[in-house]
Protein backbone atom coordinates (compact mmCIF):
# COMPACT_ATOMS: atom_id res chain seq x y z
CA UNK A 1 0.00 0.00 0.00
CA UNK A 2 1.77 3.41 -1.71
CA UNK A 3 0.17 5.25 1.18
CA UNK A 4 2.22 4.17 3.77
CA UNK A 5 5.61 5.94 1.49
CA UNK A 6 4.20 9.21 3.06
CA UNK A 7 4.61 8.87 6.27
CA UNK A 8 7.43 9.20 8.33
CA UNK A 9 9.60 5.56 9.09
CA UNK A 10 8.58 5.58 13.08
CA UNK A 11 4.79 5.62 11.93
CA UNK A 12 5.67 3.55 8.79
CA UNK A 13 6.72 0.89 12.00
CA UNK A 14 3.63 1.38 13.87
CA UNK A 15 1.55 1.12 10.80
CA UNK A 16 3.35 -2.37 10.05
CA UNK A 17 3.54 -3.61 13.69
CA UNK A 18 -0.47 -3.42 13.58
CA UNK A 19 -0.60 -5.16 10.11
CA UNK A 20 1.75 -8.09 11.57
CA UNK A 21 -1.02 -8.33 14.80
CA UNK A 22 -4.15 -8.32 12.47
CA UNK A 23 -2.64 -10.71 10.26
CA UNK A 24 -1.12 -13.48 12.55
CA UNK A 25 -3.80 -12.50 15.69
CA UNK A 26 -6.59 -11.14 14.33
CA UNK A 27 -7.74 -12.83 10.65
CA UNK A 28 -7.71 -16.52 12.34
CA UNK A 29 -9.84 -16.02 15.16
CA UNK A 30 -12.28 -12.84 14.04
CA UNK A 31 -15.10 -15.14 12.47
CA UNK A 32 -15.16 -17.38 15.64
CA UNK A 33 -15.06 -14.61 17.65
CA UNK A 34 -17.86 -12.56 15.59
CA UNK A 35 -20.69 -15.76 15.25
CA UNK A 36 -20.14 -16.20 18.97
CA UNK A 37 -20.37 -12.67 19.94
CA UNK A 38 -17.46 -12.58 22.24
CA UNK A 39 -15.85 -9.83 23.78
CA UNK A 40 -12.23 -9.95 22.49
CA UNK A 41 -10.47 -9.47 25.86
CA UNK A 42 -7.27 -11.12 24.34
CA UNK A 43 -6.99 -9.06 21.51
CA UNK A 44 -7.76 -5.82 23.56
CA UNK A 45 -5.00 -7.07 25.72
CA UNK A 46 -2.59 -7.06 22.99
CA UNK A 47 -3.70 -3.65 21.25
CA UNK A 48 -3.11 -2.10 24.74
CA UNK A 49 0.81 -4.09 24.70
CA UNK A 50 0.82 -2.61 21.39
CA UNK A 51 0.17 1.40 22.31
CA UNK A 52 -2.48 1.66 20.09
CA UNK A 53 -5.17 3.31 22.88
CA UNK A 54 -2.18 5.74 23.82
CA UNK A 55 -1.71 7.20 19.78
CA UNK A 56 -3.81 10.17 20.20
CA UNK A 57 -2.01 10.79 24.00
CA UNK A 58 0.57 13.47 24.07
CA UNK A 59 4.10 11.94 25.41
CA UNK A 60 4.17 14.28 28.49
CA UNK A 61 0.90 12.16 29.66
CA UNK A 62 2.39 8.63 28.35
CA UNK A 63 1.42 8.18 24.75
CA UNK A 64 2.78 8.32 21.38
CA UNK A 65 1.03 10.67 19.44
CA UNK A 66 0.87 9.73 15.69
CA UNK A 67 -0.24 11.97 12.41
CA UNK A 68 -4.01 11.82 11.38
CA UNK A 69 -3.26 9.96 8.53
CA UNK A 70 -1.09 7.65 10.77
CA UNK A 71 -4.42 7.33 12.71
CA UNK A 72 -6.10 6.49 9.49
CA UNK A 73 -3.83 3.79 8.51
CA UNK A 74 -3.70 2.15 11.97
CA UNK A 75 -7.49 2.37 12.32
CA UNK A 76 -7.99 0.67 8.78
CA UNK A 77 -5.53 -2.13 9.21
CA UNK A 78 -7.72 -3.15 12.69
CA UNK A 79 -11.21 -3.01 10.60
CA UNK A 80 -9.34 -5.37 7.92
CA UNK A 81 -8.92 -7.97 10.47
CA UNK A 82 -12.28 -6.91 12.55
CA UNK A 83 -14.12 -3.67 12.40
CA UNK A 84 -15.21 -4.67 16.16
CA UNK A 85 -11.19 -3.97 16.85
CA UNK A 86 -11.41 -0.66 15.42
CA UNK A 87 -14.30 0.51 17.18
CA UNK A 88 -13.17 -0.88 20.48
CA UNK A 89 -10.34 2.19 20.07
CA UNK A 90 -12.84 4.95 18.68
CA UNK A 91 -14.23 6.82 21.18
CA UNK A 92 -11.46 6.49 23.07
CA UNK A 93 -9.19 8.59 21.01
CA UNK A 94 -11.90 10.84 20.48
CA UNK A 95 -12.16 11.36 23.98
CA UNK A 96 -8.33 11.54 24.46
CA UNK A 97 -8.25 14.18 21.74
CA UNK A 98 -11.30 16.36 23.19
CA UNK A 99 -9.15 16.03 26.88
CA UNK A 100 -5.73 17.37 25.21
CA UNK A 101 -7.81 20.13 23.38
CA UNK A 102 -10.07 20.80 25.58
CA UNK A 103 -9.67 19.41 29.25
CA UNK A 104 -7.77 21.00 32.69
CA UNK A 105 -4.61 20.15 33.58
CA UNK A 106 -6.21 18.08 36.28
CA UNK A 107 -8.23 15.99 33.76
CA UNK A 108 -5.04 15.72 31.55
CA UNK A 109 -3.53 14.21 34.94
CA UNK A 110 -5.98 12.16 36.21
CA UNK A 111 -7.47 10.33 33.04
CA UNK A 112 -4.60 10.87 30.05
CA UNK A 113 -1.99 8.67 31.50
CA UNK A 114 -4.48 5.56 32.37
CA UNK A 115 -6.21 6.51 28.56
CA UNK A 116 -2.41 5.61 26.84
CA UNK A 117 -2.38 2.60 28.54
CA UNK A 118 -5.72 1.37 27.86
CA UNK A 119 -6.32 0.91 31.82
CA UNK A 120 -8.85 3.46 31.31
CA UNK A 121 -10.78 2.89 28.22
CA UNK A 122 -13.07 5.67 27.26
CA UNK A 123 -16.29 6.28 25.33
CA UNK A 124 -18.15 9.32 24.46
CA UNK A 125 -22.39 9.03 25.11
CA UNK A 126 -24.13 11.49 22.76
CA UNK A 127 -27.01 9.81 21.05
CA UNK A 128 -30.59 9.45 22.75
CA UNK A 129 -33.66 6.87 22.15
CA UNK A 130 -35.54 9.45 20.55
CA UNK A 131 -32.86 12.13 19.08
CA UNK A 132 -30.75 10.04 16.67
CA UNK A 133 -28.36 12.50 14.72
CA UNK A 134 -30.55 15.40 15.88
CA UNK A 135 -27.92 16.09 19.08
CA UNK A 136 -29.52 19.16 20.15
CA UNK A 137 -32.81 17.79 20.63
CA UNK A 138 -31.13 15.92 23.27
CA UNK A 139 -33.04 15.65 26.88
CA UNK A 140 -30.17 14.04 28.99
CA UNK A 141 -29.96 17.07 32.19
CA UNK A 142 -27.93 18.02 34.75
CA UNK A 143 -28.96 20.27 36.78
CA UNK A 144 -26.71 22.13 39.58
CA UNK A 145 -27.07 21.69 42.96
CA UNK A 146 -24.68 22.90 45.78
CA UNK A 147 -21.62 22.10 44.29
CA UNK A 148 -22.43 19.62 42.23
CA UNK A 149 -24.45 18.49 39.26
CA UNK A 150 -27.20 15.85 39.33
CA UNK A 151 -27.55 14.09 36.02
CA UNK A 152 -31.03 12.54 34.49
CA UNK A 153 -31.78 11.22 30.93
CA UNK A 154 -30.15 8.36 28.86
CA UNK A 155 -28.64 7.65 26.27
CA UNK A 156 -28.47 4.81 23.53
CA UNK A 157 -25.64 2.72 20.82
CA UNK A 158 -23.27 3.85 23.56
CA UNK A 159 -19.69 1.58 22.20
CA UNK A 160 -17.92 0.12 24.98
CA UNK A 161 -20.27 1.71 27.49
CA UNK A 162 -19.82 -1.58 30.10
CA UNK A 163 -15.85 -2.04 29.95
CA UNK A 164 -15.36 1.65 29.71
CA UNK A 165 -13.95 3.41 32.50
CA UNK A 166 -14.86 6.88 31.53
CA UNK A 167 -17.66 8.59 29.43
CA UNK A 168 -17.50 11.74 27.71
CA UNK A 169 -21.42 12.87 28.35
CA UNK A 170 -22.92 15.33 26.21
CA UNK A 171 -25.52 17.20 28.31
CA UNK A 172 -27.77 20.03 28.62
CA UNK A 173 -26.25 22.25 32.24
CA UNK A 174 -28.67 25.00 30.95
CA UNK A 175 -31.76 23.93 29.62
CA UNK A 176 -33.32 27.42 29.19
CA UNK A 177 -29.92 28.47 26.99
CA UNK A 178 -30.83 30.29 23.52
CA UNK A 179 -29.43 29.46 21.05
CA UNK A 180 -29.92 25.61 22.60
CA UNK A 181 -26.42 24.96 21.92
CA UNK A 182 -25.03 27.16 24.00
CA UNK A 183 -26.65 25.35 27.25
CA UNK A 184 -24.69 22.49 26.46
CA UNK A 185 -21.72 21.00 28.13
CA UNK A 186 -19.73 17.44 28.50
CA UNK A 187 -19.28 16.34 31.87
CA UNK A 188 -16.82 13.86 32.36
CA UNK A 189 -19.05 10.74 33.78
CA UNK A 190 -17.22 7.25 35.89
CA UNK A 191 -19.18 4.32 36.79
CA UNK A 192 -21.16 4.82 40.08
CA UNK A 193 -24.53 4.45 41.63
CA UNK A 194 -27.32 6.29 39.23
CA UNK A 195 -26.07 5.34 35.88
CA UNK A 196 -27.42 2.00 34.91
CA UNK A 197 -26.26 0.11 31.47
CA UNK A 198 -29.48 -1.17 31.46
CA UNK A 199 -28.75 -3.74 28.02
CA UNK A 200 -27.15 -4.83 25.27
CA UNK A 201 -28.49 -3.81 22.32
CA UNK A 202 -28.48 -6.54 19.44
CA UNK A 203 -27.04 -5.92 16.44
CA UNK A 204 -26.53 -6.86 12.60
CA UNK A 205 -22.97 -6.81 12.63
CA UNK A 206 -20.45 -4.99 14.51
CA UNK A 207 -20.39 -8.28 17.20
CA UNK A 208 -18.08 -8.63 20.14
CA UNK A 209 -17.80 -5.36 21.45
CA UNK A 210 -21.24 -4.02 22.76
CA UNK A 211 -23.24 -1.59 22.39
CA UNK A 212 -25.29 -0.37 25.35
CA UNK A 213 -28.60 1.76 26.34
CA UNK A 214 -27.74 4.21 29.85
CA UNK A 215 -29.75 5.50 32.19
CA UNK A 216 -28.68 8.11 34.16
CA UNK A 217 -31.23 8.76 37.30
CA UNK A 218 -30.03 11.46 40.24
CA UNK A 219 -26.65 10.56 39.10
CA UNK A 220 -24.12 13.15 40.85
CA UNK A 221 -20.66 14.23 39.56
CA UNK A 222 -18.88 17.73 41.16
CA UNK A 223 -18.94 20.48 38.99
CA UNK A 224 -15.04 20.12 38.07
CA UNK A 225 -16.35 16.95 36.04
CA UNK A 226 -17.16 19.48 33.28
CA UNK A 227 -14.73 19.28 30.53
CA UNK A 228 -12.35 22.40 30.32
CA UNK A 229 -14.21 23.01 33.41
CA UNK A 230 -16.72 26.42 31.74
CA UNK A 231 -19.88 25.04 31.04
CA UNK A 232 -21.68 25.60 28.12
CA UNK A 233 -19.22 24.96 25.66
CA UNK A 234 -19.78 21.24 24.66
CA UNK A 235 -21.68 21.63 21.31
CA UNK A 236 -18.91 23.19 19.95
CA UNK A 237 -16.15 20.49 21.57
CA UNK A 238 -17.84 17.70 20.25
CA UNK A 239 -18.42 19.06 16.92
CA UNK A 240 -14.24 19.33 16.77
CA UNK A 241 -14.49 15.97 18.30
CA UNK A 242 -16.51 14.49 16.20
CA UNK A 243 -13.91 15.58 13.09
CA UNK A 244 -11.89 13.20 14.23
CA UNK A 245 -14.85 10.46 15.08
CA UNK A 246 -15.51 10.91 11.16
CA UNK A 247 -12.25 10.18 10.17
CA UNK A 248 -12.28 7.10 12.41
CA UNK A 249 -15.58 5.40 10.70
CA UNK A 250 -14.05 6.65 7.32
CA UNK A 251 -10.38 4.48 7.90
CA UNK A 252 -12.97 1.64 9.35
CA UNK A 253 -15.42 1.82 6.00
CA UNK A 254 -11.89 1.34 4.34
CA UNK A 255 -10.62 -1.74 6.17
CA UNK A 256 -13.64 -3.30 5.63
CA UNK A 257 -13.43 -2.69 2.31
CA UNK A 258 -9.99 -3.19 1.38
CA UNK A 259 -10.95 -6.98 3.42
CA UNK A 260 -13.65 -7.68 1.01
CA UNK A 261 -11.54 -6.59 -1.96
CA UNK A 262 -8.66 -9.03 -1.08
CA UNK A 263 -10.93 -11.99 -0.59
CA UNK A 264 -12.23 -11.12 -3.66
CA UNK A 265 -9.22 -10.95 -5.90
CA UNK A 266 -7.91 -14.15 -4.36
CA UNK A 267 -10.89 -15.68 -5.05
CA UNK A 268 -11.22 -14.69 -8.16
CA UNK A 269 -7.55 -16.32 -8.98
CA UNK A 270 -8.17 -19.43 -7.49
CA UNK A 271 -11.93 -20.19 -8.71
CA UNK A 272 -12.61 -21.40 -12.34
CA UNK A 273 -15.66 -21.27 -14.22
CA UNK A 274 -15.75 -22.27 -17.78
CA UNK A 275 -12.30 -23.35 -18.25
CA UNK A 276 -10.60 -19.61 -16.94
CA UNK A 277 -10.18 -18.06 -13.69
CA UNK A 278 -13.41 -16.26 -13.14
CA UNK A 279 -11.15 -12.84 -13.14
CA UNK A 280 -10.80 -13.20 -16.65
CA UNK A 281 -14.62 -12.78 -17.39
CA UNK A 282 -15.30 -9.47 -18.20
CA UNK A 283 -18.41 -9.04 -15.59
CA UNK A 284 -16.28 -10.28 -12.72
CA UNK A 285 -13.42 -8.32 -14.03
CA UNK A 286 -14.53 -5.15 -14.41
CA UNK A 287 -16.19 -5.42 -10.78
CA UNK A 288 -12.95 -5.89 -9.40
CA UNK A 289 -11.70 -2.76 -11.57
CA UNK A 290 -14.09 -1.12 -10.32
CA UNK A 291 -13.83 -2.01 -6.35
CA UNK A 292 -10.27 -1.21 -6.40
CA UNK A 293 -11.04 1.67 -8.05
CA UNK A 294 -13.57 3.22 -5.77
CA UNK A 295 -11.61 2.33 -2.85
CA UNK A 296 -8.37 4.34 -4.28
CA UNK A 297 -10.78 6.96 -4.25
CA UNK A 298 -11.83 6.89 -0.74
CA UNK A 299 -8.87 6.38 1.14
CA UNK A 300 -7.06 9.45 -0.97
CA UNK A 301 -10.66 11.83 -0.03
CA UNK A 302 -9.58 9.97 3.64
CA UNK A 303 -6.08 10.88 4.03
CA UNK A 304 -6.62 14.19 2.37
CA UNK A 305 -8.99 15.21 5.35
CA UNK A 306 -7.01 13.54 7.74
CA UNK A 307 -3.54 16.38 6.38
CA UNK A 308 -5.60 19.12 6.59
CA UNK A 309 -6.73 18.41 10.03
CA UNK A 310 -3.42 17.53 11.06
CA UNK A 311 -2.48 21.10 9.31
CA UNK A 312 -4.82 23.05 12.18
CA UNK A 313 -7.97 23.47 9.28
CA UNK A 314 -11.87 23.24 10.30
CA UNK A 315 -12.27 20.05 8.31
CA UNK A 316 -16.03 19.15 8.99
CA UNK A 317 -16.83 19.70 5.42
CA UNK A 318 -13.65 17.19 4.65
CA UNK A 319 -14.11 14.42 7.13
CA UNK A 320 -18.14 14.73 6.03
CA UNK A 321 -16.98 14.18 2.72
CA UNK A 322 -14.99 10.92 3.62
CA UNK A 323 -17.10 9.26 6.13
CA UNK A 324 -19.97 9.62 3.39
CA UNK A 325 -17.79 8.43 0.48
CA UNK A 326 -16.16 5.80 2.53
CA UNK A 327 -18.77 4.24 3.85
CA UNK A 328 -21.02 4.17 0.63
CA UNK A 329 -17.75 2.52 -0.90
CA UNK A 330 -17.27 0.16 1.59
CA UNK A 331 -21.30 -1.07 1.08
CA UNK A 332 -20.89 -1.31 -2.80
CA UNK A 333 -17.41 -3.14 -2.63
CA UNK A 334 -18.75 -5.48 0.19
CA UNK A 335 -22.12 -6.58 -1.91
CA UNK A 336 -19.69 -6.72 -4.93
CA UNK A 337 -17.88 -9.35 -3.28
CA UNK A 338 -20.53 -11.41 -2.99
CA UNK A 339 -21.39 -11.57 -6.11
CA UNK A 340 -18.14 -12.49 -7.11
CA UNK A 341 -18.15 -15.05 -4.72
CA UNK A 342 -21.59 -16.58 -5.31
CA UNK A 343 -22.94 -19.27 -2.91
CA UNK A 344 -19.74 -18.79 -0.89
CA UNK A 345 -20.64 -15.44 -0.28
CA UNK A 346 -23.73 -15.58 1.11
CA UNK A 347 -21.89 -18.87 3.48
CA UNK A 348 -20.87 -18.35 7.21
CA UNK A 349 -17.94 -19.85 6.58
CA UNK A 350 -16.69 -17.40 4.60
CA UNK A 351 -15.76 -13.68 5.90
CA UNK A 352 -17.22 -12.06 3.06
CA UNK A 353 -21.49 -12.13 4.61
CA UNK A 354 -19.58 -10.30 8.11
CA UNK A 355 -18.40 -7.69 5.91
CA UNK A 356 -21.21 -7.04 4.36
CA UNK A 357 -22.91 -7.14 8.05
CA UNK A 358 -20.26 -4.60 9.34
CA UNK A 359 -20.31 -2.23 6.32
CA UNK A 360 -24.04 -0.78 7.01
CA UNK A 361 -22.81 0.24 10.94
CA UNK A 362 -20.51 3.27 9.19
CA UNK A 363 -23.06 4.93 6.89
CA UNK A 364 -25.14 5.21 9.98
CA UNK A 365 -22.63 5.57 12.52
CA UNK A 366 -21.33 8.92 13.22
CA UNK A 367 -23.96 11.26 12.32
CA UNK A 368 -26.03 9.35 9.58
CA UNK A 369 -24.77 9.84 5.50
CA UNK A 370 -28.41 12.51 5.02
CA UNK A 371 -27.05 14.38 7.89
CA UNK A 372 -23.01 14.31 6.59
CA UNK A 373 -24.86 15.98 3.58
CA UNK A 374 -26.54 18.53 5.12
CA UNK A 375 -23.30 19.27 7.22
CA UNK A 376 -21.46 19.40 3.55
CA UNK A 377 -24.26 21.47 1.79
CA UNK A 378 -23.96 24.14 4.83
CA UNK A 379 -20.05 24.12 4.64
CA UNK A 380 -19.93 24.08 0.76
CA UNK A 381 -22.65 27.76 1.09
CA UNK A 382 -20.17 29.32 4.06
CA UNK A 383 -17.57 28.95 2.13
CA UNK A 384 -18.86 29.72 -1.01
CA UNK A 385 -17.42 26.83 -2.65
CA UNK A 386 -14.93 23.95 -2.56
Amino acid sequence: MGDMDLLPEDEQIIVGTVRDFVDREVRPVARELEHADTYPRALIEQMKELGVFGLAVPEEYGGTPVSMPCYVLVTEELARGWMSLAGAMGGHTVVAKLLHRFGTEEQRRRYLPRMATGEIRATMALTEPGGGSDLQAMRTVARKDAGDYVINGSKTWITNARRSGLIALMCKTDPDATPAHKGVSILLVEHGPGLTISRDLPKLGYKGVESCELSFEDYRVPAEAVLGGVPGAGFAQMMKGLETGRLQVAARALGVARAALEDSLAYAQERESFGKAIWRHQSIGNYLADMATSLSAARQLTLHAAREADAGHRVDLEAGMAKLFASETAMRITLDAIRIHGGYGYSTEFDVERYFRDAPLMIVGEGTNEVQRNVIVRQLIERGGL
